[in-house]
């Protein structure tokens, strides 16, 4: 195996900045009398500029994490503090307008709206949010070059690869440059290449542009991909390393 994972214990390095805080995270969910414990409890936190990992076996936990994280849902119990803001307390129109102005997404399934083309899916968030026809179109523009895109503006979903319509929805999930951006599994639906493809693009974004991405895995492979894994079993935080790579190393 070509990395090395070590935790980090050297006390001069400079301390960076939290940008997300998790702590005694729980979430249950009730159907008639039985209770399934999807987390019990969970603590880390998240610096600003990583590239976090969330693993696990099937049924972990580690979808549910994201989904608390990314406010798609509200936990049973414990805090989520994002950028200084306890999310947990905002009302429902403050976290809608939080999740437009400080989150991304990408989804395993694409999430394009197929009536729109590949530039008008990526420029939505910015309408959304009343930037001006210049900006929005020019931002837009921009993200869909960086993704490989530029060829492919006016086209449709539908006339777009899996890949393709991924890289949409990345570009899409970053145009309004939010403070994370969060991946559920994103390379699921995707052949060995355009996966590769995919998170090739999640690293660049990370590493040129200082992007804070947290996404969720189950490929042993895609570690390498990562500054930091927090793994998950049975609803429990089993880990949480920190990622060193020299190829001179095996485990």
């Amino acid at each position: 195996m070509l990395y090395l994972e070590v935790r980090i214990m050297n006390k001069k390095t400079t301390r960076k900045r939290v940008l997300i805080k998790v702590q005694d995270l729980a979430k249950h969910y009730t159907m008639g009398s039985v209770v399934t414990k999807a987390l019990k409890g969970i603590s880390f936190e998240i610096y600003e500029g990583e590239f976090v990992g969330i693993m696990g076996p099937s049924g972990s936990g580690k979808s549910t994490a994201l989904h608390q994280l990314g406010l798609l849902d509200y936990p049973t119990t414990g805090e989520i503090i994002i950028d200084g803001v306890n999310v947990n307390r905002l009302s429902e129109i403050d976290r809608s307008y939080f999740r437009l102005n400080k989150i991304g997404y990408v989804f395993q399934q694409y999430r394009n709206i197929p009536e729109l083309t590949a530039l008008e899916n990526v420029y939505l968030p910015l309408r959304m949010l009343g930037k001006p026809r210049t900006y929005y179109l020019k931002e837009a523009k921009s993200l869909l070059e960086k993704v490989g895109l530029e060829g492919r503006l006016s086209h449709h979903p539908y006339e777009l690869s899996g890949g393709e319509q991924q890289r949409v929805a990345m570009a899409r999930a970053l145009v309004h440059k939010p403070a994370i951006l969060f991946a559920d599994e994103p390379t699921a639906n995707l052949d060995t290449d355009s996966g590769k493809v995919i998170l090739e693009l999640l690293k660049h974004f990370n590493k040129h542009f200082r992007q804070t991405i947290v996404m969720v895995s189950h490929e042993p492979e895609q570690i390498k991909y990562f500054d930091r894994v927090i793994r998950i079993r049975d609803g429990l935080l089993e880990k949480d390393t920190n990622i060193k790579f020299n190829k001179r190393d095996k485990l």
